[in-house]
């Protein structure tokens, strides 16, 4: 008989109440402990069926800020995450990051934004940012909120089935597909339905980082990552290019990997009594946020010789940035009446000129439907996790709530 090694650690556990506290109090305070646990090893699965190896990999070497294997350097300490991203100079076209597959899968030609740097990039981004402010995040708003309405309208007593007794379900994989592509329609104006955009958007992804695994090359899994970017490129319209096929893969498998994980932790964790508070939900939204960590790791590659958290940085060393322990989501519980630091949260979208555009787009949705869930207070019903996904996320996610 063989055992499952343990790969994680649990969060520390919450402050023991004081040995005078009334047996009530101490209740709910082991029933916190005991949902917050109950969410973990939930979303853990996710990591676990879907990217095994790399999570182990990751668990085994956090307990040092930074660790060098080879030429490779894993970074867990968010001064030296930090730090990566604002102070090294980093190759952004070298294989094997975000930016080299990208320009390699989407076949970009220096403009798919991950793989620019200097004013090619400021300019760039401030583009896209300018299309993802506010005014566009209200526009984009009243896009998404008739889709979420008649996506959980099956969870309403009138509109259920039957006649108002039993369990009633939504799988929130589904609507996060359709609230992507919604977003990437606005935005880039394309023709192509919501669904069949964020299918390919998520089908380029997957060859993608089939295509740039680490050992022999794949070439059907290259030439498989071709196709998909084709199909999408298509669906994307006339004149679609690199970057705006880049934006759709982003957007896509950000929204899909995040969102129905961000809700079962909430459901899990027992969390809905703050989602359903407005002084509350901004910060459940990004403590929420913080511990999914959509992009738990991104892979750079060093241009220039250089130190992270005291170890030295040969210019070609791989570095794999981890945003899960950065932003110490693997031991803190996401609780919106402590929340981590908006310093500390914000490292799940990446720091200084290349951090992610869309981190306001993807609050404002997330907020959106904890607000629209939280009357319900929905239990997770079903998950199974996705082994195809390039982001780790929920094949299915269903939940529902009982009358």
């Amino acid at each position: 008989m063989t055992t499952t090694p343990r790969t994680d650690a649990p969060a520390d556990a919450p402050a023991d109440t004081p040995p005078d506290a009334p047996p009530a109090t101490r209740t709910r305070t082991r029933t916190r402990a005991q949902a917050q646990a109950r969410a973990r090893r939930r979303d853990r699965r996710v990591y676990l069926r879907s990217h095994p190896l790399l999570f182990a990999l990751l668990a085994a070497t956090r307990r040092r800020p930074v660790r060098r294997l080879g030429r490779t350097l894993l970074v867990h300490d968010p001064a030296a995450y930090r730090e990566a991203l604002t102070a090294l100079p980093l190759d952004r076209t070298a294989p094997r990051t975000t930016g080299g597959a990208a320009r390699a899968a989407l076949r970009g030609d220096g403009t798919v934004l991950f793989d620019q740097d200097g004013p090619d990039h400021r300019t760039d981004r401030r583009e896209l940012a300018a299309a993802l402010g506010t005014a566009s995040v209200a526009r984009l708003r009243t896009a998404w909120q008739p889709l979420l309405k008649a996506h959980l309208a099956p969870l309403n007593t009138a509109t259920g089935t039957g006649t108002g007794t039993g369990t009633r379900t939504v799988d929130l994989v589904p609507l996060a597909q359709d609230l992507s592509g919604t977003v990437v329609r606005a935005l880039l104006g394309c023709p192509a339905a919501p669904r069949p955009l964020a299918s390919a958007a998520a089908d380029a992804a997957a060859a993608s980082v089939r295509s740039h695994l680490p050992g022999p090359r794949r070439p059907r899994a290259e030439g498989a990552a071709a196709r998909a970017a084709d199909r999408l490129r298509e669906l994307l319209g006339p004149g679609a290019d690199a970057r705006s096929a880049m934006v759709a893969v982003a957007a896509v498998n950000t929204t899909v990997a995040a969102l129905p994980r961000a809700v079962a932790r909430c459901a899990d964790a027992g969390l809905w009594d703050q989602a359903a508070d407005p002084a509350l939900r901004p910060a459940l939204v990004d403590e929420l946020l913080r511990v999914t960590a959509a992009s738990p790791v991104l892979p750079r590659v060093a241009a220039a010789a250089g130190s992270l958290g005291g170890c030295p940085v040969r210019s070609g060393d791989r570095l794999l940035l981890v945003a899960r322990h950065a932003a110490d989501a693997h031991r803190s519980d996401p609780d919106a009446r402590t929340p981590a630091a908006p310093a500390l949260a914000h490292l799940v979208f990446g720091a200084g000129p290349h951090a992610c555009p869309g981190a306001g787009v993807a609050r404002a949705l997330l907020t959106d439907v904890l607000e629209a869930l939280a009357p319900y207070r929905p239990v997770v019903t079903r998950a199974r996790a996705d082994r195809r996904a390039a982001l780790p996320g929920w094949r299915v996610l269903t939940v529902g709530t009982t009358s």
